[in-house]
């Protein structure tokens, strides 16, 4: 005998793309071992120097008479530890010259529950009946989003435009002729840089949208898990922006740190106080072992040093290394483009004209011990589910050893070059 689901059981329970892709990966590696290219994952890479900041950390926190007792043995409020807020607030007021305090900023367990968090205070049912929506200026987006609704379509998306770039490159646009807000919109989101495909939103368009939320009376939130000031892993010029009416998020999964799920809001105090209670209710208090490691890089400034000159570093060379084994592996004469690769770890493949779907060419690099990611689970929100560009594209994952990313691009060539051949 079944127990009957509710409503938020029925959309949080019964599986989702992001936990399947999560499931497979895990059983792959443990059913493939060494053997499995893992080249789908947004794990970051472990870089030796950032690594050591953390051991050494550690050792300061075993080391001071205390540290360690607090940091795992007592609650912080539901907001985030005081120090800790003021601290982060105090860095990018130092960075960006932005008007903000601790009250302006709360840490959440993880930043995907802060977009948890955040999707379903502003929008999905409201008592008077109606119902509101996310709407996503730009797809493809993040995939850990799509089924994060506690009942009900959360999203809405906007067909990008596609601007083609040389023989075998191009870009999404945000495609502001067509963007439609009405008044089913609850809030704009975006990252920056993008998860999947690497792209920087421009400064223009970043200010197009966030004039757009004012004049609306809505929200944009911004998703800066890859952005500056840190981890700050983009190629690009990319000047961060922030107002009253702008949700910024930050994480620490990407300076080395995704064991720790710390989370970052950034927002009006009206806000945070929405974070504070809902974590309250949730989650009772967050971790407190990111905080405490990141604290004294926060007020030292070390934090910017490590993400300007090691981990931007780092995973610019590892682009530069994927972009270049594309050129190397794949057929010039097939129709395939990168998009232009503007930060983020991935790179973001379209086959134009693809024979079989994305999901049957997943099928096949997995057969042959190479995990990617299908691209069609990062269209969600769109009314055309009819675009074939939608089935046509892979992420791929840059983060792991060289040979392991050498061996698993050679073999997606083959695939390619084997499915546009009819095999």
């Amino acid at each position: 005998m079944s127990w009957e689901l509710s409503e938020f059981g029925q959309g949080l329970c019964t599986g989702s793309g992001i936990g399947e892709l999560m499931e497979d990966l895990g059983e792959a590696l443990a059913a493939g071992g060494e053997r499995m290219r893992m080249l789908g994952g947004g794990q970051p890479a472990h870089i030796p120097e950032v690594d050591a900041v953390w051991r050494l950390r550690m050792e300061e926190i075993m080391a001071s008479r205390g540290e360690l007792e607090r940091m795992l043995g007592d609650y912080e409020g539901p907001a985030g530890n005081k120090r800790f807020r003021d601290s982060l607030a105090a860095l990018f007021r130092r960075e960006f010259g932005w008007d903000l305090g601790g009250e302006n900023v709360a840490v959440t367990a993880g930043g995907q529950t802060a977009f948890f968090f955040l999707f379903n205070s502003l929008a999905g049912r409201f008592p008077d009946g109606r119902r509101r929506k996310i709407l996503l200026p730009l797809v493809p987006e993040y995939i850990g989003y799509a089924n994060q609704s506690t009942g009900g379509p959360l999203f809405r998306a906007a067909k990008p435009r596609l601007e083609l770039i040389g023989d075998h490159e191009f870009k999404y646009r945000v495609d502001f002729e067509h963007l439609e807000i009405d008044e089913e919109v609850a809030a704009l989101c975006v990252s920056r840089p993008t998860n999947p495909t690497g792209n920087v939103l421009t400064d223009s368009e970043v200010r197009h949208l966030a004039q757009l939320a004012t004049e609306n009376g809505i929200p944009l939130i911004i998703d800066n898990a890859y952005g500056a000031p840190f981890p700050n892993i983009i190629f690009s010029e990319a000047a961060p922006i922030w107002n009253e009416n702008i949700i910024l998020t930050q994480s620490l999964s990407k300076v080395g740190l995704p064991g720790t799920r710390t989370g970052i809001v950034i927002a009006r105090e009206e806000v945070i106080r929405w974070m504070q209670s809902v974590t309250s209710i949730v989650g009772l208090a967050n971790t407190n072992a990111g905080q405490a490691i990141m604290q004294p890089l926060l007020d030292n400034g070390e934090i910017l040093r490590l993400s300007n000159e090691v981990i931007q570093t780092f995973y610019r060379a590892r682009s530069e290394q994927a972009r270049a084994l594309v050129e190397e592996y794949f057929d010039p004469s097939l129709p395939w483009r990168v998009h232009k690769r503007e930060g983020a770890l991935f790179l973001w493949l379209w086959f134009e004209d693809l024979p079989i779907s994305a999901g049957e060419l997943y099928e096949r690099l997995k057969a042959r011990g190479v995990l990617v990611v299908s691209g069609n689970y990062f269209f969600y929100g769109l009314e055309d589910e009819s675009w074939a560009h939608r089935n046509e594209c892979l992420r791929i994952s840059f983060t792991m050893p060289e040979e392991t990313v050498r061996q698993g691009f050679r073999i997606i060539g083959e695939e390619v070059r084997n499915a546009y051949a009819g095999g």
